[in-house]
């Protein structure tokens, strides 16, 4: 048996969510609407002796984009040699052209079978995007319907455009800055449907080890960027940690966006984060949509992804040491 790491990207628009949900009891052996489902009947063209079942190293909810991703699977081929790690990223990928899928395979990787996607995983960098009405327009968005003001279809479903016309960056960005560190996130812990008891069992304690906003750009084409740059400001909003929770940073952002806009203040951000509860939600925070978020980058040690002293398995199953004398 030979286990692979696959370095992936995905637009989730069209995806529910990366976790497959197969319910073989009901003769439900396949789920092309999920990301899992989806490279988990690609690889059944390798021919594997055994079942292809994907270990995950981050979850993420319908919607939710992933400019990289990490995935694990253990294959024993035929003649139990271990495939070549392209073979497997061509193969994949022919498949997701051909089925239309928003999907592709970066690298794949041959890795030690004592590697683990989710469990070896040092750090997760999420990205959030905004794009805020400039002020010189916001009378106008008093009186104009959000669904008239103009929002370049390049953008659809890639950015959470804000019309609001009290929106203060600099309220945003302040309240942003105090979830650095650890935390109970009980408060922004989402509890997922068909599991009630799951913020009791869950432990909530994260460490948040870096909150950067920066101005972003569009990513409209030239014929529509001049007239999205006149309207709106872009905002990149990156979170980095280890883990995190359930919707955690969507209801952290939906919280920052809370108070940048008035509806709250930053007193009640601040009991939000100290009085962990699901209780301490405030009914005037909305979740920001799932849309706009993109996990950016899972980190691993390359001592995880090594083998034993250096040591690589070539196509003919020999060892080379070649890495190691270089």
């Amino acid at each position: 048996m030979n286990r692979y790491l696959i370095n992936l990207s995905y637009i989730g628009t069209r995806f529910r969510g990366i976790q497959r949900t197969i319910d073989k009891s009901r003769g439900q052996f396949k789920d092309p609407h999920t990301v899992q489902g989806v490279i988990e009947e690609a690889l059944l063209k390798l021919r594997s002796v055994n079942e292809p079942l994907l270990k995950l190293s981050s979850r993420t909810d319908t919607g939710v984009h992933a400019l990289h991703n990490t995935v694990h699977v253990d294959l024993l081929r035929p003649n139990g040699l271990p495939y070549d790690a392209n073979h497997i990223t061509r193969t994949l990928n022919r498949c997701f052209e051909k089925d239309e899928q928003a999907l592709r395979v970066l690298s794949t990787v041959h890795v030690p079978l004592t590697f683990h996607a989710r469990m070896c995983a040092k750090s997760r960098t999420y990205l959030y995007r905004l794009a805020v009405l400039k002020k010189e327009f916001s009378s106008e968005a008093t009186r104009l319907h959000p669904h008239l003001r103009f929002i370049p279809i390049e953008e659809h479903d890639r950015c959470y455009f804000l019309g609001h016309p009290r929106f203060d960056v600099e309220t945003f960005i302040k309240v942003a800055l105090t979830f650095k560190g650890v935390h109970d996130f009980r408060t922004f812990m989402a509890v997922a449907r068909g599991n009630p008891r799951q913020q009791e069992a869950m432990h909530s304690l994260r460490r948040i080890d870096e909150i950067t906003i920066e101005r972003g750009q569009t990513v409209a084409s030239i014929y529509n960027r001049a007239q999205t740059e006149r309207y709106y400001d872009f905002w990149d909003i990156r979170i980095r940690g280890r883990s995190f929770l359930y919707r955690q940073v969507r209801r952290m952002v939906g919280a920052w966006l809370a108070a940048a806009e008035g509806r709250i203040n930053e007193r009640d951000v601040y009991y939000m984060l100290t009085v962990p509860s699901q209780n301490s939600w405030l009914s005037s925070v909305f979740v920001a949509p799932a849309y706009a978020l993109y996990l950016c980058h899972v980190a691993y040690d390359p001592i995880d992804l090594a083998f034993p002293c250096n040591q690589d398995v070539t196509e003919d199953g020999k060892l080379s040491r070649a890495a190691a004398q270089s």
